[in-house]
């Protein structure tokens, strides 16, 4: 089947370069690194021993941070390797973890899964280990780390009851990968159930690494002071997906009867609350400016926030076009519509608002947090609505409630900081096959001790 499986990746191959193009006009990043995703990679210079970790894009690299600086922590000798599959991924890992790793620091694109370059791929960087990522596994990979002995852990695992309804009809090409996993470390007992019935029981369930992102107290400030500046009360749209702009821009619109020139002109409208939308995808920042534009509320950029002769009396939205501020964005804002909840996209992370102590309202599609979603809504820190009408009716209400607000802001940061942890769980069950770099470190040592 994985003959088949790797015959089809080649004939594929055409299409992925397609691929690359399509996506490259409108992220010309994509265009670069290409001899990467194929398998070519120059072979790593010097005898370091390297920890492989796969991150796929921009939420699992973030998510992998607490555990990038304990390995860095508990192997100083090492080098790291950080893979991704996205341009976006790629740039958080460089501004996340250059500057504390200096050299130790590598990144490079994990090939698509041709047999021929994985191999290739292992062969070039040499790792004494790997650890993917919450839910990457493939199957041609595997075999080629297999064949390299190269031991390959699954952390902060999960997987949605779709994601294993998908998995079980390709059972011939997903069990034996998963049964060639060295270890498996779930989320949650959800996840390990479901993961068991791939073939592969689970080895400890260590939790969530995304609950031991810290906010950072440098964002929380800058947006305390945009908060300041604004000087009034704000509904963040957080980490919104294709389609869920129009959807909040139609009921603000109407909620707030911006309809003509005569409306925007009205004292009263200018005490409305500000909506800020912060998209999760850069490619799109553009795109929804111009569906911001043609709805009739007047809009500005993040840049705007940088000049000093800037109003925020005079616009109706803000598009949050930048990088690497959430929590800036959390830290303005009274009340998050949580972005990715109201179309079936699964939801984004939903942690980080709630250990910023932003309250938080989600939508109905939460399986990419399933257990997170439920835990917060227990504890009173986030409220599911089943329509996006509703959550904004539920935002309003909760900016004329500074009680409920308070209470709701309190128990997002208990439940972030309850389940803490993760980390420090995740880097005792590894033990055994991280021993490899310690033993490695510990060899070169000895060679160079007289």
């Amino acid at each position: 089947m994985r003959k088949l499986y790797s015959l089809a990746w080649l004939l594929a191959t055409p299409l992925a370069m397609a691929y690359l193009l399509w996506r490259s006009i409108r992220q010309p990043a994509y265009r670069a690194h290409w001899t990467e995703r194929f398998g070519w990679h120059p072979r790593r210079a010097g005898s370091q021993s390297l920890i492989w970790l796969h991150a796929v894009s921009v939420g699992e690299t973030r998510a992998a941070q607490p555990l990038v600086k304990a390995l860095a922590a508990k192997y100083p000798q090492a080098h790291l390797l950080i893979t991704c599959m996205t341009p976006t991924g790629r740039e958080t890992a460089r501004e996340l973890f250059a500057k504390p790793l200096g050299e130790r620091f590598h990144q490079a694109y994990l090939p698509y899964d041709q047999a021929g370059a994985q191999r290739h791929f292992l062969k070039a960087w040499r790792p004494q280990v790997g650890l993917l990522m919450e839910t990457e596994l493939w199957p041609n990979l595997m075999a080629a780390a297999t064949e390299a002995n190269v031991p390959v852990a699954l952390v902060s695992a999960r997987l949605s009851q779709k994601s294993l309804e998908r998995g079980l009809r390709q059972r011939a090409l997903i069990v034996p990968a998963a049964q060639q996993l060295s270890c498996v470390l779930a989320q949650s007992e959800g996840d390990a159930s479901r993961i068991a019935q791939l073939g592969r029981p689970v080895d400890a369930i260590t939790g969530n690494l995304k609950f031991d992102n810290s906010p950072d107290a440098a964002l929380l400030d800058r947006g305390r002071g945009w908060r300041a500046r604004i000087g009034r009360q704000v509904v963040l749209a957080a980490s919104t997906r294709d389609g869920e702009e129009a959807l909040l821009l139609e009921v603000w619109r109407r909620r707030f009867d911006r309809v003509g020139p005569a409306a925007a002109q009205s004292s009263t409208q200018t005490q409305s609350p500000l909506l800020v939308i912060v998209p999760r995808h850069p490619q799109r920042f553009d795109t929804v400016v111009r569906e911001t534009e043609v709805t009739g509320l007047r809009v500005a950029r993040r840049a705007a926030l940088d000049d000093p002769q800037f109003d925020a009396s005079s616009i109706d939205v803000l598009i949050g076009d930048s990088m690497g501020e959430m929590d800036a964005w959390y830290a303005l804002a009274e009340v998050t519509l949580m972005g990715g909840s109201w179309l079936p996209f699964g939801s984004q992370n939903l942690i980080e608002p709630c250990a910023v102590g932003c309250p938080v309202l989600l939508g109905p599609s939460t399986f990419n947090f399933a257990d997170a979603a439920a835990g917060a809504i227990a504890a009173g820190a986030a409220v599911q609505c089943q329509m996006i009408d509703v959550a904004i009716d539920s935002a309003l209400a909760l900016l004329r409630n500074e009680p409920k607000r308070s209470g709701m802001a309190k128990a997002g940061a208990a439940f972030a900081a309850e389940h803490r942890g993760a980390t420090q769980r995740t880097m005792a069950a590894l033990e055994s096959i991280l021993s490899v770099v310690g033993q490695a470190d510990q060899l070169r040592q000895d060679r160079r001790t007289p």
